[in-house]
């Protein structure tokens, strides 16, 4: 009966995480990524950024056994296409992505892709705003795309796997570590691009 009471892992991770969620929501709009394109464009760097990072995660044989589909979460291809879109070039000068094939901390990991899968089910809200700019799931603004079988249940399916996995104390102390470093990270990368 008190494993009723007990939150789910995800919702730990949330509380654990809010402050800095509600930190860097606030420093995105305040950089106004839909007052223009130009401005967009900013957003699309950071989330290019971002999703390079992380984007060896979704091959990683361990994380897929532990969140299944992971593979088809990947969004980097998508944001390279919007930025392609709108003829924003990357300079090719950044610095190396966080995560690499190589040392990949799994409880860690998980709280990063906990934000990036996060920051999906919120783009909802980001896509109405894209299109008042004339873009679309077709044009500058696929990443923000929701999944075919809807964001919400895209969504359930994600937490219900990050739930399931089997991790002691510790591990999910790494968990929580890896989601604030990935806010922090974002924060970061808006701080540099809305300068």
């Amino acid at each position: 009966m008190t494993d009723l009471l007990v939150p789910s892992r995800a919702r730990r991770l949330k509380a654990r995480t809010h402050e800095a969620h509600e930190r860097l929501d606030a420093r995105i709009m305040s950089g106004r990524p839909f007052e223009d394109r130009e401005r967009y464009a900013r957003f699309l760097i950071v989330q290019h950024a971002f999703h390079r990072d992380i984007d060896t995660l979704y091959s990683d044989p361990r994380l897929v056994a532990l969140l299944p589909g992971l593979p088809e979460r990947r969004r980097l291809k998508a944001i390279e296409q919007d930025l392609g879109d709108l003829g924003v070039e990357i300079s090719g000068n950044e610095a190396p992505p966080v995560f690499t094939a190589a040392g990949i901390d799994i409880p860690v990991a998980l709280g990063w892709l906990y934000v990036a899968e996060g920051s999906n089910l919120g783009a909802a809200l980001l896509r109405k705003e894209a299109a008042k700019l004339g873009l679309s799931d077709d044009f500058g603004a696929r990443h923000l795309a929701g999944h075919p079988e809807g964001r919400a249940a895209h969504w359930r399916a994600f937490v219900a796997a990050l739930d399931a996995a089997v991790l002691n104390a510790e591990e999910e102390e790494g968990m929580t570590v890896g989601a604030e470093a990935a806010f922090a990270r974002v924060h970061a990368l808006a701080d540099a691009a809305f300068a």
